[in-house]
Parts: structure tokens; C-alpha cells; sequence
């Protein structure tokens, strides 16, 4: 067996219920939501288990809410003494794999990506900028369509995230006329998502610098296992670069097609989602059929995935 890897979701994963049957069978777990609850100044448990919907999905509710759910389906499986090689996280998810490589501590981490989601959130109004996936074209027939209605607007690449799915960021204009133009090229589809900000571009750089001012009052330790960065696709080579990359990450574009292709390339052979729902299980599977991919996000899938390592 080759090298394992724990990889964490990003924003769009969430919904109400998620992690709540590991955190009752868990007390591991359920401690987690204590410290988040306890840092935080509100009952993280009430966000999570009862919602409603609406307020889960304001981007600073959800970024410590996915956090903390993923943080603690990860402390359940610890529990059984299983250990991951490297980390990787989409987006905000980073930032999961970087309190899981020790960079980070939970506290720190939960209490950070709460201010990020703000500051995201607040630079550009809402109805300004948006994001579109676009399924089915190459790199570069993308990118020169980003470029060709830049008199309209500004749009650009945001996520790479796996062959065939890359999603575009920008204004609300731009994005419309690079739609048009990419469902003429061939793009079987062209899906605006229901986000309320134009993330991992430009038009976010503000929300980056205010980011980095929080983070300027973190301390940042070594890592314990290698976790691969958003915005190159390699591992971060020491803990100096940490708060650049996730500074950078907020208005670059995320690489996680390279990423996977990196972590593959360094050994790794099985992927273990941790967290909220299966986006990146099937993101992998599109970058290479021929890994294993399962994922954790209640008691029944961690049996499974606790079987099939103690088997394997």
C-alpha cells in the first residue's frame, strides 16, 4: 500500500446536521464543538445541528462550521490510532489540513477563518461578483475567454478543479458574457453557483491583506506531516510560507487538479475525505480512476473506513 491522504472540504459542503451522529457516539468530538462554541461566543452545536439553512450559509458561519465539523469527524477517526502520510484541503479546507499538520492550533484556526469569511463576504457587495463553473472545455479555451471579454468586466480562472471542471470568478457582467461565449465553444455546461462573493480572484486581494493582519498575531508552528498549498499544488516547504500561501489563497486562483496529480505523484495512492459530503471524492476520481477514494462524514462511512485500512 502506497501513502495515505486526509484531504478536507471547502465552502459549499455544508448542511444542518452534518457531523452531529460522530459527535454523539464521539466524546472526541463532541469536545470539539465545545472549544469552537467556547472561542467563538456562540453555541456552535445549535448552528450546526438545528441551523436553519439561511443562517448556515452566511460565509461567516459557514467557514468555522465546516471546520469544526470536519475537525471533529477527524478526532473520531484518531481515536482508532489511524494516521494520515499528508494533507490537503479545497479553499478553506486548507486550513483544516494545517490544524491537522500542527501548523495551526483548532482554537486559533476556528476563530480565523470566522474573520475570513467576514472580510470575504464584505469586499465585494453582494450582487457585484459571482463565480461560474464551467464543465467540459480545456485550460487554455477558458482562460482566453476570460481574456476576451475583459472590456466587459474583469472574470478570471478561480479553481482548477479537477479535468474538465474549472470554475471562473469575477463581475456579474463579465461573468455572463465569458458564459455565453463558452457554452459557444463547446462547454456542456455553464453553472453560476450560489455564492455571494467572487472568491480566489483579484477583486478579493483587500480581504487577503486583512487576513494577513490576523494572521500576523498567530503563532504558526512546524508541520508534522506535509500539507500541500491551494495556490501552487506542491507541499509547503516550511512554516515561514504558511501565512503567504494562505494569504495568497484568498485572491488566486486554487490548483487542485495539480495538487492531486502532486500528492499521486509523491505516493499516494488512497484519499480519505474527512468532512461534510463527497465533492472531492468525486473531483479525485475525475483526475485518476485508478486511486482509492472514500470519504468520512458520519459513524457509518468511519466503520467502513476504519475496516478497509485495518485490512489493507
Amino acid at each position: 500500500m502506497g501513502k495515505i491522504a486526509f484531504v478536507f472540504p471547502g465552502q459549499g459542503a455544508q448542511y444542518v446536521g452534518m457531523a452531529k451522529d460522530i459527535v454523539d457516539q464521539y466524546p472526541a468530538a463532541a469536545e470539539v464543538f465545545d472549544q469552537a462554541s467556547e472561542k467563538l461566543g456562540y453555541d456552535m452545536r445549535e448552528l450546526v445541528f438545528e441551523g436553519p439553512e439561511e443562517k448556515l450559509k452566511i460565509t461567516q458561519n459557514t467557514q468555522p462550521a465546516i471546520l469544526t465539523a470536519s475537525w471533529a469527524i477527524y478526532k473520531a477517526i484518531e481515536t482508532s490510532g489511524v494516521a494520515p502520510d499528508c494533507t490537503a484541503g479545497l479553499s478553506l479546507g486548507e486550513f483544516t489540513a494545517h490544524v491537522l499538520a500542527g501548523s495551526l492550533g483548532f482554537a486559533d484556526a476556528v476563530a480565523l477563518v470566522e474573520k475570513r469569511g467576514k472580510f470575504m463576504q464584505e469586499e465585494v457587495p453582494e450582487g457585484v461578483g459571482g463565480m461560474t463553473a464551467v464543465i467540459a472545455l480545456d485550460e487554455e479555451t477558458v482562460e482566453n475567454v476570460c481574456k476576451e471579454v475583459a472590456d466587459t468586466g474583469y472574470v478570471a480562472c478561480a479553481n482548477y478543479n479537477c479535468p474538465g471542471q474549472i470554475v471562473i470568478s469575477g463581475e456579474i457582467a463579465a461573468l455572463a458574457a465569458a458564459g455565453e461565449i463558452l457554452a459557444e465553444k463547446g462547454a456542456k455546461r455553464v453553472i453560476p453557483l450560489k455564492v455571494s462573493a467572487p472568491f480566489h480572484c483579484k477583486l478579493l486581494k483587500g480581504a487577503g491583506e486583512k487576513l494577513s493582519k490576523e494572521l500576523d498575531a498567530i503563532d504558526i508552528s512546524d508541520m508534522v506531516i506535509p500539507v500541500y498549498a491551494n495556490v501552487t499544488g506542491e507541499k509547503v516547504t516550511s512554516k515561514e510560507d504558511i501565512k503567504r500561501l494562505l494569504v495568497d489563497q484568498v485572491s488566486n486562483t486554487v490548483k487542485w487538479t495539480n495538487t492531486i496529480r502532486n500528492m499521486i505523484a509523491d505516493g499516494v495512492d488512497t484519499f480519505i475525505e474527512i468532512g461534510p459530503g463527497k465533492v472531492l471524492s468525486g473531483l479525485i476520481k475525475k483526475t485518476d480512476r485508478g486511486v482509492t477514494i472514500m470519504n468520512v462524514e458520519n459513524s457509518d462511512a468511519l466503520e467502513t473506513v476504519l475496516e478497509y485500512l485495518k485490512a489493507v
